[in-house]
């Protein structure tokens, strides 16, 4: 027969360890829930060059004020309608390089600006802007009836043609979308790259996504709501 110490030693035990496993629930429950959609920093970096070395500048600074912004542009879209830089004044926009005959990456790139559309479709603060590089084939009505196969909503997507010029010279020397670092290119090169470009309301780079992969795009987004919160 048990002591009447080792009983009571026995049910000390018992209330410490019920003692402890609600200790332990209680701290599960008050543990506070990881944050999913988060950008991978306070401040999306700005960039100025094809390197796409990051630069950490604060918003509405001066050094800010100087930096690197694409210039205005006069290109037209689907509907016929001229687009400059004024179309995206205080918006911000995803914007990439494409052409409606190309028979690979193209369509994945299409693909995946599909899905950023869907996400903000219902933001107008939001626009995106797909260049053509070959604007001699992709005229006007090439450019709708791409934009009706692909359900590409008019005013929010915006397909461009244009001069050929104006458009490599945006593509190479303004977004540095093909990131080929020492090969000089002419308008004799084909532009062609599967990068996609975050652009803010003062017209900064920030941010350079692989319009390839899945992950890459999910960042996108994510960046894309971290910027609507910059003051």
């Amino acid at each position: 027969m048990k002591s009447l110490l080792e009983v009571n030693k026995i049910r000390l035990l018992t209330i410490l360890f019920f003692a402890l496993l609600a200790s332990c629930k209680e701290a599960e429950v008050k543990k506070p829930k990881q944050v999913v959609e988060t950008s991978r920093v306070v401040y999306l970096p700005y960039y100025s060059d094809e390197s796409f070395t990051p630069q950490w500048i604060t918003p509405n600074s001066e050094e800010e004020n100087v930096f690197h912004k694409i210039p205005d542009f006069q290109l037209v879209n689907q509907l016929g309608d001229t687009i400059t830089q004024k179309t995206f004044d205080d918006k911000i926009y995803i914007t990439d390089f494409f052409f409606t005959t190309c028979p690979g990456i193209c369509l994945k790139m299409t693909g995946s600006m599909q899905k950023v559309q869907e996400e903000f479709k219902e933001d107008s603060d939001i626009l995106l802007l797909s260049h053509s590089v070959t604007p001699s084939i992709d005229s006007v009505s090439v450019l709708k009836s791409y934009a009706e196969e692909n359900n590409i909503i008019d005013n929010k997507w915006h397909l461009v043609t244009g001069d050929k010029t104006e458009i490599y010279n945006l593509g190479r020397n303004q977004y540095f979308v093909e990131n080929d670092l020492g090969v000089p290119k002419d308008i004799n090169d084909f532009l062609h790259t599967e990068n996609f470009l975050l652009i803010d309301k003062k017209k900064h780079i920030r941010g350079i996504y692989n319009g390839l992969n899945r992950a890459s795009i999910a960042q996108l987004i994510t960046d894309v709501k971290a910027l609507k919160l910059e003051i």
